[in-house]
């Protein structure tokens, strides 16, 4: 079950966190994975770990909020058969804690560089008689979370791009849905605490992690788990939903 033999996915941002385990995941199950990332260099932990493994993977240096380099790199990848939109980026503040440049910066990543990947991809999942596409979208999609006015106006134009391309190509066999993880732990959530709770860490840890109400974050492996199931074959029944992972997050915390 769940096997992705002679598919081709592409993931952005697969070179570290959730994207990483996605990339690594979907080559065991036997996808051809093209990661896109910044830099190649950024790619090369995921690309070497696949490669350890007799998988089969390529990485893109691009910039997703660069319809150019985007269109350019999905030409040179060609005809594929899966996209995980995943690349991103966050922003901590309140509406009026977010400067102009920061907000466009993360509506050019989060919400334009999923456009951007979506407007060259359709084409390409075409040539191959349909396909794919996850969207990572966030539970800051679903309820109030402090401190994220940018980061949470993203992923709902994220999760709303979500239901208008699943309705759109319906009928050319392209399947859409969305994933909203709670909090993950990843690098990033390990950098982030470090830079703003100096000699706190494991206090912020702690507290992060029981704002969950299964009482710990989720794991990369986890969501990885479902983007799989929803990409496979067996999962074709399902389009223009919304996943949330959330370890009890949205119905729980009350």
């Amino acid at each position: 079950m769940f096997s992705l033999q002679n598919k081709k996915a592409v993931v952005t941002g697969g070179g570290s966190g959730i994207g990483k385990a996605i990339s690594v995941l979907f080559a065991k199950q036997g996808a051809e994975v093209h990661i896109i990332e910044l830099t190649e260099e950024s790619a090369k932990t995921a690309v070497e770990e696949i490669q350890a493994i007799g998988g089969k993977v390529f990485s893109h240096a691009c910039n997703v909020a660069n319809q150019e380099e985007v269109l350019a790199t999905f030409e040179k990848i060609g005809n594929i058969n899966i996209l995980i939109n995943n690349a991103g980026i966050a922003h901590v503040g309140k509406v009026d804690t977010t400067p102009a440049a920061v907000f466009d910066r993360v509506m050019d990543v989060n919400v334009k560089g999923v456009y951007n990947c979506l407007f060259a991809a359709i084409p390409q999942l075409r040539l191959s008689n349909g396909g794919v596409i996850i969207n990572m979208a966030s539970i800051a999609a679903w309820v109030g979370i402090p401190d994220r006015f940018a980061y949470s106006t993203a992923k709902g134009a994220v999760m709303a791009m979500t239901l208008s391309v699943a309705k759109d190509y319906i009928k050319e066999n392209i399947r859409c849905n969305s994933i909203s993880p709670a909090r993950v732990h990843t690098p990033f959530v390990d950098g982030f605490i470090s830079k703003n709770y100096a000699g706190k860490e494991e206090e912020m840890f702690e507290k992060l992690s029981q704002s969950q109400p299964i009482g710990r974050m989720g794991k990369p492996d986890e969501i990885a788990a479902l983007a799989l199931y929803l990409c496979s074959d067996e999962a074709g029944f399902i389009t223009g939903s919304d996943y949330p992972i959330d370890g009890g997050f949205i119905k729980l915390n009350n």
